[in-house]
């Protein structure tokens, strides 16, 4: 079964300071790798490692005063409480910087704004 987490239980912090209306979010790891092949032969026989990235969004209702404080060089921490009943986990990002900042209002909707930013390591 799997574990599912709800948005309205968890929480996102940026340096310690807790987020208001985060509706989510998303991050994705990519570790660049290179093939090695046998002399002759067309089958890999090892792989080895390079580059690790770790880029992530916020999406926020309207906007948010913390994020939108920061300055485009300015480091911060990023940490996700991830919750749903009893079942929890933590995600922390640390070394953040924001990457893009973008802002959507749409007729009879709501604005939402969405915080892109990278990382240097995500545990």
């Amino acid at each position: 079964m799997p574990t599912i987490y709800a948005a309205s239980e968890s929480t996102v912090l940026v340096d310690g300071d807790p987020i208001e209306g985060v509706q989510g979010i998303d991050y994705r790891t990519r570790h660049e790798r290179t093939n090695i092949y046998a002399l002759g032969s067309t089958e890999r026989v090892g792989v080895v490692s390079g580059a690790y990235e770790v880029q992530g969004r916020i999406r926020v209702t309207s906007a948010s005063a913390k994020l939108d404080a920061l300055g485009s060089e300015q480091l911060f921490q990023i940490i996700a409480n991830l919750r749903h009943g009893d079942t929890e986990a933590t995600v922390t990002f640390d070394d953040c910087c924001l990457t893009e900042k973008t802002f959507d209002l749409s007729v009879n909707g709501q604005g939402s704004a969405v915080y892109a930013f990278s990382a240097a390591r995500m545990r």
